[in-house]
């Protein structure tokens, strides 16, 4: 199993729950389990090409996707995986 934690303003859509856990075998694929146990979710991460919207940063076990193999970085049993909004100030 891969742990997700689930950011706040995605919470809606896991019924509040801020980890939720899945199988899957790259970073894509655990979206669309996600999209298919969490309706919606999908359209918040990737836009309509399915890329993954700029300003979202996903981690596997604490490293940054895009200098892995960004979505379709493999996952294993017992990988944690993190979604993290970027946050913009000034």
């Amino acid at each position: 199993m891969i742990k997700v934690r689930i950011p706040t303003p995605l919470r809606p859509l896991t019924k509040g729950q801020g980890e939720v856990e899945t199988n899957a075998g790259s970073v894509v694929e655990m979206i669309e389990v996600l999209n298919s146990t969490h309706p919606g979710i999908k359209d918040r991460l990737c836009d309509e090409t399915g890329e993954l919207r700029r300003f979202v940063n996903i981690y596997v076990n604490e490293e940054d996707i895009r200098f892995l193999k960004g979505k379709d970085t493999s996952l294993k049993d017992g990988d944690e995986v993190s979604i993290v909004p970027a946050i913009a100030g000034g």
